[in-house]
């Protein structure tokens, strides 16, 4: 079949990306830069076969051998590199500005390693959300000193392991310091379950998930004040808690402070 031209897809964002590179004078930041693309690129799996598959298309386009299956997985990969380009600017144009140490820390080996980690992690990621996350971490770990690269390879797999609704969670938690599961939760949803659902069983899970994982802790208890007391009674023994118990309350852990400065915030300098 023919293709029309208005039909014939662009390849802007590849070409856009040697434009940039073709018009910096400086040879030293062109090969800062230039790595740090390639190290983007090159846990990708796809970009290969985009980029051959880009040629074929050209020449089959002009012989009107062009399906609609090739045309639709075109048209989706270009989508894909477009949302790939416009990250890769919007981090180097951060870390450009944030000064020298910024640019010798991303011409480093142990940078460049996180990036490809980073990087694949951001083509797999199922959500904007996730993959705003890791830009932000990425930009972050090249400006900031407040975090080693081993805490920040555990925060891309963080990103990788938990769902939106822990980050949700783990918001709530950050914005107001020592609150209870019922706090959370009713910061969340309006309406709030049986102890015996399918949601409550969820909530409690999350909750685990981020207590086990280090991200959130109960507050050391405190002594109360005279005619003071906690919203509710702790269970007697024998009985279980409430998955939106009142009485405990839940604060960051320094190491999951952290992971919400890095991944959460548009920070200019940490630490």
């Amino acid at each position: 079949m023919s293709v029309n031209t208005s039909e014939t897809l662009a390849f802007d964002s590849i070409e856009e990306l040697k434009s940039k590179l073709a018009k910096i004078n400086d040879q030293e930041k062109k090969a800062r830069l230039t790595r740090f693309i390639v190290s983007a690129l090159s846990n990708i799996p796809w970009i290969g076969g985009f980029i051959g598959a880009g040629s074929a298309f050209h020449a089959e386009r002009e012989q009107g051998r062009i399906n609609d299956l090739q045309r639709l997985w075109m048209e989706e990969h270009q989508r894909k590199i477009e949302e790939l380009a416009h990250v890769i600017f919007r981090i180097l144009d951060k870390i450009e500005s944030a000064g020298a140490d910024a640019q010798e820390r991303i011409a480093s080996d142990e940078y460049q390693s996180l990036v490809r980690k980073g990087f694949k992690e951001w083509n797999d990621a199922e959500t904007i959300e996730k993959k705003e996350c890791i830009r932000r971490l990425l930009t972050n770990a090249s400006t900031s000193t407040m975090s080693t690269d081993d805490m920040v390879r555990l925060f891309i797999d963080w990103i990788k392991t938990y769902h939106e609704t822990h980050f949700m969670v783990i918001r709530e938690v950050y914005k107001h310091q020592s609150i209870t599961r019922r706090q959370i939760w009713g910061n969340i949803s309006s309406i709030v379950p049986a102890e015996d659902s399918i949601e409550a069983d969820l909530y409690k899970l999350l909750i685990r998930d981020l207590s086990t994982g280090g991200i959130i802790r109960q507050v050391k208890k405190r002594t109360y004040l005279e005619g003071e007391k906690p919203a509710t009674k702790p269970p007697k023994n024998g009985k279980y808690k409430s998955a939106f118990d009142d009485a405990e309350q839940y604060e960051l852990t320094e190491l999951g402070r952290c992971f919400v400065h890095y991944t959460m915030e548009e920070v200019e300098q940490i630490g």
